[in-house]
């Protein structure tokens, strides 16, 4: 096969057969992607559909803790799995520039054949496209998911209430803060790591503690923390009361994010989720979430509050107050 990828691998022809064979059914074998047709057709378990689809445009396409490829996989496993919902199968849609190299290409799609294959969902239909040198960026990446939610879960980001506990699996700001590190080739002594991760598994057991327990739960990617909670805000007509002492964070993100000028609160992750959950039922879902290898660093971060102005509010280190705002520009561009 050739080294870089050229118009004719996608010009419908014999190229393009033989670089989906060599590259992407070699990577993706499965029994309903080895049919062949232009769609995959699947028995569905009972209970509610979820369907998500999100396009992966990250600059660089490979980065500290992962790749293009984990990511667009990780990343609309998590979109399903913030239903409640169980992922079953992707899709996958691949823009190609001309002059791609072939090796990166197999590199991608054998990290998404991975992570799938670890997280037990099956990629089985796709798409790939070709353009012009100088009329794309490398390699961009489209997933779609279908999962399925079971009987007796309703999540959803308009049921938090007054008095809910707001929760955060994790040390936030880790995926930003790899992808900026790496992409303006800073040293600061220290390792970054993307945090991109499937949180199916940390969610199905945060459901077993208690399955009625949770209201919302999002995965806070593009805008980070910040954004996330004022988007609950607005969609549950509520406030919030976060503490600032309370967001786990790394030192060493702490620290890069005052050296660019950001704010980690708004940075993206990508193996984290928020959860709002009934008071009652907090203890019990921290407790869940911490023993898992995902969610060790759960913590408890603040609560809902009635507020007709629908603020999100954070007491800082200090003791002050202040207004944690929608995220205004755009922060990290193409961060995913």
């Amino acid at each position: 096969m050739e080294s870089r990828i050229d118009l004719t691998h996608g010009s419908g022809g014999r190229a393009m057969a033989r670089l989906i064979e060599e590259i992407f059914l070699t990577a993706f074998d499965n029994d309903m992607l080895r049919q062949r047709n232009d769609q995959a057709c699947f028995e569905v378990p009972p209970g509610r559909l979820a369907m998500t689809t999100d396009g992966y445009v990250i600059s660089p396409v490979f980065f500290p803790g992962g790749d293009i490829g984990c990511l667009a996989v990780n990343g609309t496993i998590n979109d399903i799995a913030m239903s409640g919902a169980k992922p079953l199968y992707l899709s996958a849609g691949f823009i190609i520039e001309e002059g791609f190299p072939i090796d990166d290409l197999r590199r991608i799609v054998h990290s998404m054949a991975g992570s799938a294959s670890a997280a037990g969902v099956a990629i089985v239909t796709g798409d790939t496209k070709v353009v012009e040198k100088g009329k794309g960026d490398g390699i961009f990446v489209t997933t779609t998911g279908i999962g399925v939610v079971p009987e007796g879960v309703c999540i959803s980001g308009d049921l938090a209430q007054a008095g809910d506990k707001i929760l955060v699996s994790g040390t936030i700001g880790d995926h930003g803060t790899a992808v900026m590190v790496r992409r303006n080739n800073l040293s600061f002594g220290a390792t970054f790591l993307s945090d991109t991760a499937p949180l199916h598994d940390l969610v199905r057991r945060m459901l077993d503690a208690s399955p009625r327990g949770l209201h919302c739960m999002r995965d806070p990617t593009r805008g980070g923390l910040a954004t996330t909670l004022n988007e609950f805000a607005a969609q549950s007509h509520i406030g919030m009361l976060i503490m600032e002492t309370e967001i786990p964070m790394k030192v060493e993100v702490k620290s890069a994010c005052e050296f660019l000028g950001l704010d980690p609160l708004y940075v993206a992750n990508e193996g984290k989720l928020i959860a709002i959950c009934d008071p009652a039922a907090a203890p019990l879902i921290l407790d869940a979430m911490r023993s898992h290898p995902l969610g060790k660093d759960a913590a408890i971060i603040g609560e809902v509050q009635e507020d007709p102005n629908h603020f999100v509010q954070m007491v800082t280190a200090f003791g002050g107050r202040r207004i944690v705002q929608w995220l205004t520009g755009e922060q990290l561009p193409r961060i995913c």
